[in-house]
């Protein structure tokens, strides 16, 4: 079902990139499911680099997005089924940009969105929005996820 709605709105998910350190892409305890922070890659490759400012705006919201499918990605290769997610519980975001600017929030909401396109009430969140002053591999965003499972 939740595969159908995301190929109904034109997203692939790609194979998701693997770690780049010591740590798990995915971990699961109990019925939560913990995903690490995702940046803006697809086949191995950063598609958007940089600081996100306001002249650059939107392309820091399709980094954010490109993050939210990397968290989709990751699950489904852990879960099988994107279906047995029953509610996104907090995504914490995190955009490479200077002390001037101050639209976070506006990056980080296209993330947000995407899950609320693809799972309606279920993807009802909490979240943050950071502002810093570099990312991994230079990336403009980086997402993590906290996702209930059935």
């Amino acid at each position: 079902m939740i595969d159908e709605k995301i190929d109904s709105l034109g997203i692939s998910l790609h194979v998701p990139p693997k770690p780049s350190g010591a740590y798990l892409p995915v971990v699961i305890s109990d019925n939560i499911a913990y995903v690490s922070g995702q940046i803006p890659m697809q086949r191995g490759k950063i598609i958007y680099q940089g600081r996100v400012n306001d002249e650059n705006l939107e392309e820091g919201r399709k980094s954010a997005k490109l993050c939210a499918i990397n968290i989709l990605a990751q699950l489904k290769r852990e879960l099988k089924t994107l279906d047995r997610i029953s509610k996104i519980i907090k995504i914490s975001g995190f955009v490479n940009s200077g002390t001037e600017f101050t639209q976070q929030p506006k990056v980080i909401n296209a993330a947000s969105e995407l899950f609320f396109e693809i799972f309606g009430e279920k993807a009802q969140h909490a979240r943050v929005a950071i502002g810093v002053s570099s990312l991994p591999l230079n990336s403009m965003t980086e997402i993590d996820a906290i996702v209930e499972i059935e």
